[in-house]
């Protein structure tokens, strides 16, 4: 049985070239700490689907993203925290994509958001400083919501000789 640090690695052959061989857990992770820009995907509460880029941060085994309250995306997770947060290139022949699907859980304690506020400004810069308050994330005259999202599931997708489909679940 998988466990969050170990999941049951499988490579789907119906979406992979013959001899491709699955991709391992600890590549993924190098790839969700290396990039820059993900797309998360929300429900709005009529059911629509909300899509928007943000930057964000793996750490202890979840990504870790932030937005203002009253943003779109975090009025949709106050009434379904179910996300999927992709990133990838926008080519069809070359990188590999990822698609993390977990839930949203609100990060409040302060010693561990000041944790992520440092790794954000070791990985975005100092436009990403953050000041930690009160369960948030401060810059300048507005304040943030920190979510962590532990993968249930992972989709890998090898663009390229050989293509590839490889799924992470963590049970």
């Amino acid at each position: 049985m998988a466990d969050r640090k170990t999941p049951q690695t499988r490579l789907d052959p119906r979406y992979s070239s013959e001899g491709a061989t699955p991709t391992t857990w600890p590549q993924a992770e190098s790839l969700l700490t290396e990039a820059e820009l993900f797309w998360i995907s929300t429900v709005r509460p009529d059911g629509r689907p909300h899509v928007t880029p943000l930057p964000a941060v793996w750490a202890d085994g979840a990504l870790h993203f932030c937005t203002g309250p009253e943003e779109r995306k975090a009025r949709n997770l106050a009434e379904n925290p179910q996300v999927v947060l992709t990133t990838g290139t926008n080519t069809w022949d070359k990188g590999y994509d990822l698609a993390v699907e977990g839930e949203a859980v609100r990060v409040t304690d302060d010693d561990r958001l000041r944790d992520l506020a440092a790794a954000w400004e070791a990985k975005y810069g100092s436009f990403w400083h953050f000041d930690v308050r009160d369960g948030h994330f401060h810059h300048g005259p507005g304040r943030a919501v920190v979510f962590a999202v532990a993968p249930c599931q992972v989709f890998g997708f090898g663009k390229g000789e050989p293509f590839s489909q490889t799924r992470w679940r963590f049970d």
